[in-house]
């Protein structure tokens, strides 16, 4: 009877973990299945060690700059070994965090390997998981309910995988023991644009290959452009409409033929880096002794992120969309409130903001400027310079804007996009202003602190209606 549980969580990452807090909560026994360390991707391999990269250079970029602000000082150097136990620093306080929060719920953690062995087992028809322990062991467990988290991994592209040497993705970059004098980074979204930003700020010589017309391809053309603009300011050099070809290594380095809108290019540096997205990990865990429905290499749920079979949940990277930590955690939530019958409302993913943690920072919310046009709405759209705002300039971070897109016939805010100074923090209120179906009058008439970078919340909304205070 030990290994008879309520629910267990196939996975221990951001989603994962959340969800079983949640449903410890709420009085049922839980088990979660990790093979990795607790916390999964987000913790250890994406957004907490990303992050304290980029912090570490931007504050090495700035020291570089401190003259401006009538700071002198002389030899600023980078120790790149420094800044590696900065990182693990920071997810080790936060890996035994999320220890102690399962020993707190009471939460049962299974080092190891897990797959559906019996989707209908009993009367309950209960899911029958087996666990290989990292120590071999294997052991059976029952479960009334399942949830599926088990995340994603960067993606190769056919032909071409990561040697970890010269050619390296997301997972390898993080583990430099020291920095490439030069990079080519293959994929312009987020991922590729937050490592170009971080590594041309540490010193490093890199360009952005991207397949599309533009890199940040998800967001606003008018965001992507201004990103493109200050990247290429850093000295990034960015090729879009760009298509490898061949990769060959020789020399110690790394020769990347492409075509670029129809004329060959070649370019040359010490790695590679692959970011050209992340695929599911639905792969041996037991998906084919079931009838869960996969298309497209996802997991299909419906609004409540329910599999077909009724007592099986899907959380997280598996199911697409928006592949986000933030995304996973609530999905983990509404699963278990489902579970547990304390009626959820669905998530509204278009009131869900998106970060890109580079230099400038980008952050969205809702529908881009062409996205509601192609949706049929009659729209207006407001844009308002970090250059006018008073804060901006003391801070000395001036580039960038916030652009609103706005229906025409209720007013009620469509899309916020910003790039700029910490609008990775700033998007929260415009994504609350989503949530609760503000109308652009409703940021304009919120009074903001003065001086404030959230004064262009106000000033956005008000050149919407072409009678902007400061500009």
């Amino acid at each position: 009877m030990d290994n008879n549980y309520d629910l267990t969580i196939l996975g221990g990452g951001t989603g994962g973990y959340v969800a079983a807090i949640r449903a410890s909560q709420f009085g049922l026994k839980v088990a979660i299945i990790e093979k990795g360390k607790l916390g999964g991707t987000c913790l250890h391999r994406g957004c907490i060690p990303s992050k304290s990269l980029l912090r570490s250079a931007e504050v090495y970029s700035h020291a570089k700059t401190m003259d401006s602000f009538g700071v002198s000082a002389s030899d600023v150097t980078l120790d790149f070994s420094k800044v590696q136990e900065r990182k693990e620093m920071i997810v080790n306080q936060l890996y035994q965090g999320v220890q102690y929060l399962m020993k707190k719920g009471q939460i049962t953690v299974y080092n190891g390997t897990g797959k559906i062995v019996s989707p209908n087992a009993g009367a309950s028809k209960s899911v029958i998981l087996e666990v290989q322990k990292q120590n071999g062991e294997i052991v059976e467990l029952i479960s009334k309910n399942l949830i599926i988290a088990t995340g994603s991994s960067p993606r190769d592209l056919p032909g071409l995988v990561t040697d970890e040497e010269f050619i390296i993705n997301s997972d390898h970059a993080l583990q430099l023991e020291q920095l490439p004098s030069s990079i080519a980074i293959i994929g312009g979204g987020v991922i590729g644009i937050e490592w170009a930003s971080m590594l041309a700020d540490f010193g490093v010589e890199v360009s952005v290959i991207e397949t599309m017309d533009r890199i940040l391809p998800q967001e606003d053309q008018e965001i992507s452009k201004e990103v493109q603009r200050i990247l290429k300011k850093k000295g990034i050099k960015v090729l879009t409409s760009a298509k490898v070809q061949d990769i060959s290594k020789q020399d110690g380095e790394v020769e990347v033929s492409l075509d670029v809108k129809g004329k060959s290019k070649s370019l040359s540096s010490e790695k590679v880096l692959l970011s050209v997205g992340r695929k599911a990990n639905i792969e041996n865990i037991g998906l084919e002794t079931t009838r869960i429905d996969v298309q497209k290499g996802v997991i299909q749920t419906n609004e409540f992120c329910q599999t077909s079979k009724p007592n099986v949940y899907a959380i997280g990277d598996v199911i697409g969309g928006l592949q986000l930590a933030h995304v996973a955690s609530h999905e983990g939530l509404l699963a278990v409130e489902h579970i547990t019958n304390n009626n959820p409302v669905p998530i509204d993913y278009s009131s869900i903001p998106k970060c890109v943690y580079s230099q400038p920072q980008v952050a969205s919310v809702g529908l881009t400027e062409e996205e509601a046009v192609i949706n049929g709405y009659s729209i207006k759209t407001g844009k308002f310079p970090f250059k006018a705002i008073g804060k901006a300039l003391v801070y000395g971070e001036a580039d960038g804007f916030a652009k609103v897109v706005i229906d025409n016939e209720t007013n009620k805010l469509l899309g916020v996009h910003m790039v700029g100074p910490s609008v990775t923090d700033l998007i929260s209120e415009a994504g609350l202003a989503k949530f609760l179906n503000a109308t652009h009058l409703d940021l304009a008439h919120s009074i903001h602190p003065h001086p404030s970078l959230s004064e262009i919340f106000g000033e956005v909304a008000l050149i919407s209606d072409n009678i902007p205070i400061h500009m």
